[in-house]
């Protein structure tokens, strides 16, 4: 049935109908009448009374109203098409994503003039919309034969495996140890790389950040982190667990042979015209290897200072030291908290074609135009400590150093920022302040950190508010208290309801939170007497310096995130 909100359509369908002799003016007061007791349209009014089909409704009304008409009858739609628009949401809207080029995304829809339902697919999915018509039963059954594949996805899999697999599976229980050449004719085995491949394929179309393979004593789990959290996920029989560690193994050059030693490696995937990343962690468990892979999907990365979402006296603290010829700025927080990505985006800043800007790193994440970039590889020797002084002597004004793990990479660090080029790295710290107490810790003299150290960003993620489902709500006075921070009175607070765009979560992509400590001479005084890390809190704080939470709150006012995100994230001062 056509349904296409547009002021008068009612009544332009009905004089197309009289027009083509279908209807009469009697019949059609009474088909009116009709639709207006039940509710529904006068589309699936005249099709119910039989006064014509559903396909010849269509093709009418796409002759009429000029707009191109599509059998979705002959498309066979490709899975990455589909991931882009949930299940629920095609049929509420009753749409089908059929083909994308370039940055235009082809649906099909039985009601092309519906505004709001482009505005909504334009904003989910990002993409330029090009809508076709098609009639309303058409979508439907397309939706459900399209998208039913992928709902079984997992477990359709999976039982095809156990029931033709069966001899093959009792090979690879995990009880014993499996011939080198089993496991290489098993992991050429089509379901095998079917269930691998939809693994991968399903954190790409979630944008998850890592997939975790976890062997439990008498199941496999799967989990997808997605905007930081950790969502379980439709998992495989724990039988399938070696052949599946294997075959991530041959995709990331490793060795299938060997199961009792950690094994890092990475691959790159092609999906729906995008090059997708991922970096492999193998470590042996209890109950089997234990595969982390991190996802980096390049399409969905923002390197621009700008764009980070960080608030405005951080984000000028960090361009101001970013200027400067010389000295050492660190980024610290927790694995996954966007340091990288800080760092790339003042890598991006600075560049010019002045500057000649040198990395080291392990791995290297994004490929940056006109920026020389070194991987170091330990097998061979080539540690953070022996490329850093080699790339001393290529005149670098610009250094970016992955991770500082170690003294002697420290010690290189510092004295490349004193001897006048601009260090940038990372430190696995909590907190600005604390960053300061580590190097003093790992062995550095207080007077080499006050000398070479410009400034510290301690840096978090937040969840931000699905726009979709975002809805305005007051919060207890006891949570107020307990954030222990002022709060305007005529404050207005959001959350997310949960809808089929953000599936449920209430959460849409993440911000970054930052806290910025500018080096200034009163907290070089304290650095040189040791003090406490709480005293150079108290210093910076004194200084303008604003904490975590009370970012993330300038964040929670301004309805990006919710208090709930920036308490766990953050601890209160």
């Amino acid at each position: 049935m056509i349904n296409i909100m547009v002021k008068g359509f009612e009544e332009r369908l009905g004089e197309i109908l009289i027009k083509k002799k279908l209807l009469k003016g009697d019949l059609l007061k009474e088909a009116l009448s009709l639709g207006k007791r039940k509710g529904v349209r006068l589309s699936k009014v005249v099709v119910d009374m039989g006064i014509i089909n559903e396909k010849d409704l269509t093709a009418l009304v796409s002759r009429e109203f000029d707009i191109p008409l599509l059998d979705l009858s002959r498309y066979k739609i490709n899975p990455e098409i589909l991931a882009l628009i949930p299940k629920d949401f095609s049929l509420q809207h009753e749409i089908l994503p059929i083909s994308k080029m370039g940055n235009v995304l082809t649906v099909a829809m039985s009601n092309t003039l519906d505004v709001f339902a482009l505005d909504d697919i334009r904003s989910l999915t990002g993409f330029v919309i090009s809508p076709v018509m098609s009639s309303s039963g058409s979508v439907r059954e397309a939706v459900k034969n399209a998208y039913e594949p992928q709902e079984a996805g997992m477990e359709k899999i999976a039982k095809e495996i156990e029931e033709a697999q069966a001899s093959l599976l009792s090979k690879v229980t995990g009880d014993r140890d499996v011939d080198v050449e089993e496991l290489v004719h098993l992991i050429k085995e089509t379901p095998l790389i079917k269930i691998t491949n939809a693994l991968l394929a399903e954190g790409a179309n979630v944008r998850a950040s890592d997939i975790l393979i976890e062997p439990q004593e008498s199941s496999l789990r799967v989990r997808y982190r997605v905007d930081g959290i950790l969502h379980e996920a439709k998992s495989p029989p724990k039988s399938m667990h070696l052949a599946i560690v294997s075959r991530i193994k041959i995709m990331s050059s490793l060795n299938i042979a060997e199961r009792r030693r950690p094994q890092d490696g990475r691959f790159k995937v092609k999906m729906l015209e995008r090059e997708v990343d991922f970096r492999v962690s193998i470590v042996p468990s209890t109950f089997g290897e234990k595969v982390a892979i991190r996802i980096l999907d390049k399409s969905q990365a923002t390197l621009d200072l700008e764009k980070l979402g960080l608030e405005r006296e951080p984000l000028s603290d960090l361009k101001k030291c970013a200027q400067r010829p010389y000295g050492m700025m660190l980024i610290c927080g927790p694995a996954g908290s966007g340091k990288t990505t800080t760092l790339y985006s003042i890598l991006k800043y600075v560049d010019t074609p002045q500057k000649n800007i040198i990395t080291v790193e392990d791995p290297i994440e994004y490929e940056l135009a006109g920026i020389n970039q070194v991987s170091v590889r330990p097998e061979i020797g080539l540690t953070f400590a022996l490329a850093l002084r080699s790339i001393l002597r290529q005149d670098p004004n610009v250094i970016m150093i992955g991770e500082i793990r170690d003294l002697d990479t420290c010690d290189i660090a510092i004295k490349a920022a004193l001897t006048g080029h601009l260090v940038l790295s990372t430190l696995h710290t909590t907190s600005a302040c604390g960053s300061i107490v580590r190097l003093v810790n790992m062995g550095v003299e207080p007077f080499l950190i006050t000398s070479s150290l410009i400034c510290v960003g301690a840096q978090r993620l937040v969840r931000r508010i699905c726009p979709k489902c975002k809805e305005p709500y007051k919060i207890s006075d006891a949570m107020k208290e307990g954030l222990r921070i002022k709060i305007p009175g005529e404050a207005i607070f959001y959350r997310g309801k949960g809808c089929a765009a953000c599936r449920n979560s209430g959460y849409a992509g993440r911000v970054g939170l930052i806290e910025v400590l500018v080096i200034n001479p009163q907290i070089r005084e304290l650095i040189n007497s040791k003090a406490k890390e709480s005293l150079i809190f108290e210093a910076a704080r004194s200084a303008g310096m604003r904490s975590l939470r009370e970012n993330g709150l300038e964040k929670v006012l301004a309805g990006t995130t919710t208090i709930d995100e920036v308490v766990r994230v953050t601890t209160g001062e």
